[in-house]
């Protein structure tokens, strides 16, 4: 009998595995423990990045990703693949978003995951809602995939 070896990247890892992280970060008791020095690091990137995006400055908002990164924008949308397919998927939406309201962030080692509500003007969708993961590799984020919670259309 032949046996199959499994075979798994931190992509595959990150579309497998983001629901179950997240589940237990919504679950998690309000004792928890406190952010390690490398959790807290993190969890100020993402914050700052989430900030960013009212400047519309493409150049800023790509500054917090690894020449390596990759961002998927719905759990339906196309892996957009190293730094100039992030580039170009993000420039479809940068001069639309109006805000990311940060509802909730927990970190666990170099994985970051928050709630938020992303608010747009001119754009198909009003606003939109959901959990982000990201993971962070030496103060960059090198995967951004967003979950939808529910959206707002215009």
């Amino acid at each position: 009998m032949a046996s199959k070896e499994l075979k798994m990247d931190r992509r595959g890892f990150m579309a497998a595995g983001a629901g179950a992280i997240a589940l237990a970060g919504i679950a998690r008791s309000a004792n928890a423990a406190e952010l390690a020095t490398d959790e807290q690091a993190n969890v100020q990137l993402v914050n700052e990045f989430c900030a960013a995006w009212p400047n519309h400055d493409l150049d800023s908002i790509m500054s917090f990703f690894a020449d390596d990164g990759a961002y998927r924008m719905t759990e339906t949308t196309e892996l957009a693949d190293g730094r100039d397919a992030v580039s170009a998927r993000i420039q479809t939406i940068i001069n639309n978003v109006d805000r990311f309201a940060v509802l909730d962030t927990f970190a666990r080692g170099p994985m970051v995951i928050n709630e938020r509500i992303d608010y747009f003007s001119d754009f198909t969708i009003k606003t939109w809602q959901g959990v982000g993961v990201f993971f962070i590799r030496d103060g960059k984020i090198v995967d951004w995939y967003d979950y939808t919670i529910k959206m707002e259309p215009a």
